[in-house]
């Protein structure tokens, strides 16, 4: 049987087949955790107010075998304790937030393999105490529809799942981490500077964490689909 991997769905305002506002997933995303042997299952955010219950996450979170945290919008700057919101921040959804902080909670909590992809990624850091740089610094300077190289760290687990030292990337983000969480590492980054990776190897059995979105190319480039691969097989030790 396929292992389940749960994937917290976002919330849309445009779903024109469904005629309502809908909870979806990148269809590239679920494709990619298919191509690679799982049972990708959306899971409805619910954090009335911004505040999941922990002992209710838990319980859903019990009959998945691992956690893939997908990108979306900003996360409230207050979430990681900033000031006043950046005129750059979007999406903010009050729901959203609280729900995959705790996902990425309990997940952590468990030792559930975990996969965080863009705002995954900052979900990850801001819940182990680290902070974001709200904005990159606009045209130019963000890396929204960027392809671009990142040094990935020898020896690392993102090495040996892609089996390159070296991956070219599909970036859209205009955020990035400024404060590292306690008990993460690099493990890649861009030319600029930006932390393109992150690693937790005291955190979890199996815990990586992109900048970019791996599922954008996975069909064609080996090394973004080996990613998805990689949980999968983690999912299923």
């Amino acid at each position: 049987m396929r292992p389940l991997i749960a994937i917290p769905a976002r919330f849309s305002v445009s779903a024109s087949a469904l005629r309502h506002h809908a909870e979806v997933n990148a269809r590239a995303l679920v494709e990619a955790v298919w191509r690679a042997g799982g049972e990708p299952v959306s899971l409805h955010p619910h954090a009335p107010g911004g505040v999941a219950d922990p002992d209710e996450v838990a319980g859903r979170l019990a009959r998945f075998d691992a956690i893939l945290l997908p990108g979306g919008g900003d996360i409230a700057p207050h979430r990681y304790g900033a000031g006043a919101a950046h005129r750059s921040v979007y999406d903010v959804d009050d729901e959203q937030d609280g729900f995959d902080l705790e996902v990425a909670r309990q997940a952590l909590a468990a030792g559930l393999p975990l996969l965080a992809v863009c705002r995954g990624l900052h979900v990850l850091n801001t819940v182990l105490g680290g902070t974001l740089e709200q904005d990159m610094g606009g045209t130019g300077l963000d890396h929204r529809h960027v392809v671009h190289p990142v040094a990935v760290l020898p020896g690392s687990l993102l090495e040996r799942t892609t089996g390159a030292q070296k991956v070219s990337v599909s970036c859209y983000h205009h955020q990035r981490v400024s404060k590292m969480g306690q008990g993460l590492v690099v493990t890649a980054e861009a030319a600029d500077g930006t932390i393109e990776a992150l690693e937790g190897p005291a955190l979890a059995s199996w815990l990586v964490a992109v900048q970019w979105h791996p599922e954008d190319n996975a069909r064609e480039a080996n090394t973004q689909q080996a990613i998805f691969d990689a949980l999968v097989r983690a999912a299923c030790s």
